[in-house]
Order: structure tokens, then C-alpha cells, then sequence
């Protein structure tokens, strides 16, 4: 079998670390890859939905994976579909529950999905006049893809009118943010649930936690992810009792009310609260950092569940009795402006982790960044404490000018 993996990141890293054990692999590309890839297998240079599925005709490709969402959005499954090549991933009308905030947002409320209350704007003056009438603080998020920075917590009304006027007039994230959703703060704890789906049930992963925040302690600007845990610590089996019943059963049923029968994968981004579990967002695809730890866990061949999904078989998914630890190493800057092109150093020195590149590529013998999330440092234990202990000490040996990371993923 000949595996094409769309995406450049350590998500990107940990499918390919995973299906590189299967024998029935023969070759795996990238597209467009970074150094882990590289390594695993070849990295071609194309990412263009046209350019992607005229590669895969002419590699005969068996099997196509995307990892991020923007080709998703773009209607790179459909394209595949309509030349009769594999693909797993929604095609672009499903897509848009991820694509656009506004779209998500009517579908949870239509389908009484357990959500915060929120509002969508289209006029600039209509969501200015509308916070000066809320509570503080209030979520202002751009309905369209901003790379996971698209979303404000703002504290009063100065930093609401200001996150407004950056989004709909200054356009920082160009067409993502001329539409908006204004919604209400929920105070809690996150926590992530991705399932497969095999396009008439959902399959759902243990719960992970992620580091959305720069700065260690919480601070700082939201970021991609700065690390993550699984399975979650504090996400118990009443949460998710309560988000089997007002979260993912609803969302079933609502997909299938509007003929949505997916083949892929469905993030539920979530927020614990004293008043129960709520729904965030949804991504359709494989989150990140939050695979990096899943599968680390995950004891069924990868190859095999994504098979049986997409010949609509049941699927029973298995993880390890252990706990997974991914610590993200960024470039200085992130997720603002960044400099790249520094020499990753002393990776001979990782004794007890896996290294998983994202944000760099090989030149020569050496390792350049290239990105703002450079590589996941990724280890399991019997407990956090143990699986923290080999990332922190494994992220100690590695080094690269500017880089940074949270000190305190998985310390609870």
C-alpha cells in the first residue's frame, strides 16, 4: 500500500511515526512533510488540491490522510472522490462545521447542542453597539479558519471593541474575521475528545487535555498548542456521561437529519463547567497537539481503523493503562512574529522520548527550524509524573536559538 499524508506538522509526524511499524506500507509521502517525515518517507513539494490529487493518480496512491484543516475546507476530498481515489476526511460541505464558526454555531443550536449562547455579526457597527450591552468577559471569536489564533477572551469593553475593529476592518486574519461570533465566556477547564467516523456512527477517543495559552501558568496569547495530556486528568466519567448525551449523541443525530454521512475524523472541543460539559467548537480532523499523545496510546493499527471506517465497519478502539505527555518547543516570538533558519542541536542526546518535527526541515546533516511550533517532544509512563520527567529532561538536551516552552504541561 502507498500512503499519501497531506500536512507538515508534528501531527503529521505522529500518523507517519505510527504507520511506519504496519509491514503492509510499502511507501508513505508527504506533502508537503518536514524533517520527521523526511525520514520516514518522501517528502514531495505539492499542496494544491489539483496538484495533490494529480500526484496521487500518477503514484498510485492507495490511501490519502489529511491532516489540516484548510484542504478540507477547500474540497480536497470531493476532488478525490470524483477521480475515485481513498481518502479519509469530510468532504467540503462538511467541512465548513470546522470552516466557518457561524455555520458550526446555528448547526449546535438547531440541533440543541449543550453550547454556549452566542450571536453572529456580519456588519461591523451591529456587533460594536452589541458589546457595550454585555457582560464582561466575552469570547469574540472569527467565524473563518486563523490558524487556531482566531479567538479572543476579552476582558472589558476597550479590548472587545479593539479585537472587533482588528478583525472586520483591519482584517488580520483577511477574510476569517469579516464575519464574527460573539459568544459567552465559560469558565472551566477544557478538555478535547476526537472520534472516527465510519459515515453512520461516531467513534470516540479517550479525552486529552491541551495547553492552548504561550506562557507557562496560562498566560500569554492563545496559540495552536503548547502541549497536551492523555487521557485528560480531569475530565471524569460523569463529564463525559454529559457529553455523550448533550454533546455527541445530538451532534449524530443532527448529521444525520442533514444527510451528512462523513467518513473521517470529528474533533469536540470542549468546556467543563460547574453547570456541566458545553461545546465549544468542532474541528474535522485530527487536532494538534492532541494527536500526538493519542497516538502514543493507541493500541490498534491505525491503518486498520481507518480501513474499517471507510468500508463503514463498526470499530472497537483500544489505549494503553498508561499516560502520555507532549510538550511543544517554539520558536521565540510565537505565535507572533517569529525568526527561523536556526540549527536544531544535540538531538543525540533524546534517551527517553520521541522527537516529532513540525516546524523544520533537514539541510544537509543538520536540522533547521522553519516554523513557530518546531517539534513535539512526546513520552509515556505509568503515571504523568513519570511521562512529564523524560519530556522535560529530553526537552533540556534540545536546543535551538530562541526556541521556548511551557514549563508545566502534565503538572497537576
Amino acid at each position: 500500500m502507498k500512503i499519501l499524508i497531506v500536512g507538515n506538522g508534528a501531527r503529521e509526524s505522529a500518523i507517519a511515526l505510527k504507520l511506519s511499524a504496519d509491514h503492509r506500507i510499502s511507501k508513505m509521502y508527504f506533502a508537503k512533510g518536514n524533517a520527521t517525515t523526511a525520514k520516514l518517507g518522501q517528502n514531495v513539494y505539492e499542496d494544491s488540491v489539483a496538484g495533490l490529487r494529480d500526484f496521487a493518480i500518477n503514484e498510485r496512491i492507495d490511501l490519502t490522510i489529511v491532516g489540516p484543516e484548510a484542504p478540507l475546507v477547500e474540497g480536497i476530498v470531493d476532488e478525490f472522490k470524483a477521480h475515485n481515489l481513498k481518502i479519509f476526511g469530510p468532504r467540503k460541505r462538511t467541512a465548513e462545521l470546522e470552516g466557518s464558526k457561524a455555520f458550526s454555531k446555528k448547526f449546535m443550536q438547531t440541533n440543541n447542542i449543550k453550547t454556549a449562547k452566542a450571536v453572529v455579526f456580519d456588519a461591523y457597527q451591529e456587533a460594536m453597539d452589541y458589546v457595550k450591552t454585555q457582560k464582561f468577559p466575552i469570547v469574540i471569536k472569527a467565524s473563518g479558519l486563523a490558524g487556531g489564533k482566531g479567538v479572543v477572551i476579552a476582558d472589558d469593553l476597550t479590548e472587545a471593541e479593539s479585537t472587533i475593529h482588528r478583525f472586520m476592518i483591519e482584517r488580520i486574519y483577511g477574510d476569517a474575521g469579516i464575519q464574527l461570533v460573539i459568544e459567552e465566556y465559560l469558565r472551566g477547564f477544557e478538555a478535547s475528545i476526537i472520534a472516527f467516523a465510519n459515515g453512520k456512527k461516531l467513534f470516540p477517543c479517550i479525552p486529552v487535555k491541551d495547553y492552548k495559552k504561550a506562557g507557562t501558568g496560562d498566560k500569554g496569547p492563545n496559540t495552536g498548542g503548547m502541549g497536551s495530556v492523555a487521557p485528560s486528568p480531569e475530565f471524569t466519567d460523569a463529564h463525559y456521561k454529559d457529553f455523550e448525551d448533550h454533546i455527541l449523541a445530538p451532534t449524530l443525530a443532527g448529521l444525520n437529519a442533514a444527510n451528512i454521512h462523513f467518513k473521517g475524523f470529528i474533533f469536540f472541543g470542549l468546556m467543563v463547567t460547574n453547570e456541566g460539559t458545553y461545546l465549544l467548537e468542532y474541528n474535522m480532523r485530527l487536532g494538534d497537539p492532541e494527536t500526538q499523545v493519542l497516538l502514543a496510546l493507541l493500541e490498534n493499527e491505525l491503518f486498520d481503523v481507518i480501513m474499517d471506517c471507510l468500508e463503514g465497519r463498526d470499530i472497537e478502539l483500544k489505549f494503553k493503562d498508561e499516560k502520555a505527555v507532549c510538550l511543544v518547543m517554539c520558536s521565540g516570538g510565537y505565535p507572533h512574529r517569529i525568526e527561523t533558519g536556526f540549527e536544531v542541536r544535540n538531538l543525540n542526546q533524546v534517551k527517553h522520548s520521541q522527537v516529532l518535527f513540525a516546524g523544520a526541515k533537514n539541510v544537509g546533516d543538520k536540522v533547521l527550524t522553519t516554523g513557530g511550533r518546531v517539534l513535539s517532544v512526546v513520552a509515556t509512563g505509568d503515571s504523568y509524573e513519570e511521562a512529564r520527567k523524560k519530556v522535560y529532561e529530553d526537552a533540556l538536551s534540545i536546543k535551538f536559538d530562541y526556541g521556548f516552552y511551557r514549563e508545566d504541561i502534565g503538572k497537576f
